[in-house]
């Protein structure tokens, strides 16, 4: 077996047989709830919508449920609609590392798969260890940003892994869920580069439906291209060069919840420039932001960021972000409506603004998120700095910091019952989580 795939698997049965620490599986249930939650503030997106205008009505023969419907469609469709939903907004949780990607996008999958399946809560939180485990360990092996690939390739990897694990599969139907996931499902850079698209919050969803797919292949015997790393033709050649995978840090704990929905990079300038709303005083003459050189190649470089023309790019614009931050406080997601693209008062602030990116900023990353701002008004200057937003790891969600933004997002009552469920959800169907949403419909 390919000594990547197989240590992937190894890794999987110690968790299977020996379990997780309660603050894994604490954390695991947060970014579930999370998840749902994010999804419930996209369902009735326009990629969303178009998904379900595409693929619904849908039936094959594993079914399960669609967000917040009484629907249920195959798991390769009831994936790639769910994932949408959780990823679409930007609010997702985030992990930091060579690659920067949202290990959340493996939820769906599994809730997916167990839905039809019906599987019970223990092995689906020792499953999304798994998963959350591998795509941070391929996080820290080789960033594939800068060589033209997309992060969720990585997803691929790890929802298959997840998937596998999920379904207890033997040695071989694991390796070849994998094999199947990944050798189709390399994703381009260019996702992310320019002026976004709908695709950009659909992609990852796409790579976990296709996981789904193999993992349905794989389960019958169905067999995939081998050694998928190390093959002649194979990731590391063609893709990201040799790596090893270190599993078993409990990477979980060091993802990060958003407060805001934003691209991660983003998340210090939001918050910042927020607390210097309060502050400042006069009319803005210029504006100062220092900066890094990751954020500065994903969300400050590119002229489409200076005047967005998506929601997509816009949410990945550290100068629409603080522009609209210090206009207007904290974003959500109505920040991004065409109103605000085409907001006079946005675009003369991104105008005024000078970004530097500093060395020690970049000696910072990944282990902090730095971020400074001065602020030039008629009536003096203000300034603003700030390293650990709230979400990051340093500053980690409580579960009362999780019903707050969940109440501003989906509301008080279907927060707590949704928070209820799946503290407990150990103990419970994986069907109890998708009866809590059910009720709650998408025209």
């Amino acid at each position: 077996m390919d000594h990547i795939v197989s240590s992937i698997y190894d890794y999987s049965r110690r968790v299977v047989k020996s379990g997780i620490s309660e603050d894994v599986r604490d954390a695991i249930k947060k970014r579930i709830a999370d998840s749902i939650i994010v999804s419930y503030g996209a369902r009735d997106a326009v990629p969303v919508t178009l998904a379900r205008k595409a693929l619904l009505p849908s039936a094959g023969k594993l079914n399960s449920g669609i967000y917040f419907s009484r629907e249920k469609a195959p798991v390769s469709t009831s994936t790639f609609i769910n994932g949408t939903m959780t990823r679409y907004l930007d609010y997702n949780d985030t992990y930091l590392s060579k690659e920067a990607l949202h290990p959340s996008d493996n939820i769906p999958p599994i809730l997916a798969v167990a839905h039809a399946l019906d599987i019970e809560g223990e092995r689906i939180l020792r499953s999304i260890d798994v998963a959350y485990e591998v795509v941070g360990a391929l996080s820290d092996a080789v960033s594939i940003r800068d060589l033209g690939w997309d992060h969720v390739t990585y997803i691929s990897i790890s929802s298959s892994a997840g998937l596998a694990t999920l379904t207890d599969l033997d040695e071989d139907r694991f390796q070849n869920t994998i094999n199947l996931g990944l050798n189709n499902n390399i994703s381009m850079r260019q996702t992310r580069a320019g002026e976004l698209s709908m695709w950009k919050g659909a992609t990852a969803a796409n790579a976990s439906r296709n996981s789904v797919f193999a993992l349905l292949l794989a389960m019958e015997g169905f067999t995939g291209p081998s050694p998928i790393f190390e093959g002649e033709m194979g990731f590391f050649k063609q893709v990201s060069g040799r790596f090893d995978l270190k599993l078993g840090s409990e990477r979980i704990l060091r993802t990060m919840i958003k407060n805001y929905p934003v691209e991660y990079h983003a998340m210090s300038a939001a918050q910042a420039s927020c607390d210097l709303r309060n502050r400042i005083a006069g009319e803005i003459t210029g504006i100062e932001v220092g900066t890094f050189t990751v954020a500065n190649r994903i969300i400050i470089k590119d002229p489409e960021k200076l005047r967005p023309r998506t929601k997509e790019t816009a949410d990945h614009s550290m100068p629409f972000i603080i522009a609209y931050s210090l206009l207007y406080g904290e974003p959500v997601p109505s920040s991004f409506d065409d109103r605000y693209l085409r907001d006079p008062k946005i675009l003369n602030l991104i105008d005024r603004m000078k970004f530097t990116v500093t060395d020690e900023f970049d000696a910072m990353y990944p282990e902090y998120l730095p971020f400074s701002i001065k602020v030039h008004t008629t009536r003096g200057d203000y300034s603003a700095d700030l390293n650990v937003p709230k979400g990051h790891f340093r500053d980690p969600y409580t579960w009362d910091d999780l019903y707050s933004k969940g109440r501003r997002v989906m509301g008080e009552d279907l927060t707590g019952a949704l928070l209820n469920t799946v503290k407990t959800m150990e103990k419970r169907d994986v069907g109890e989580i998708f009866e809590v949403i059910s009720d709650v419909h998408s025209p």
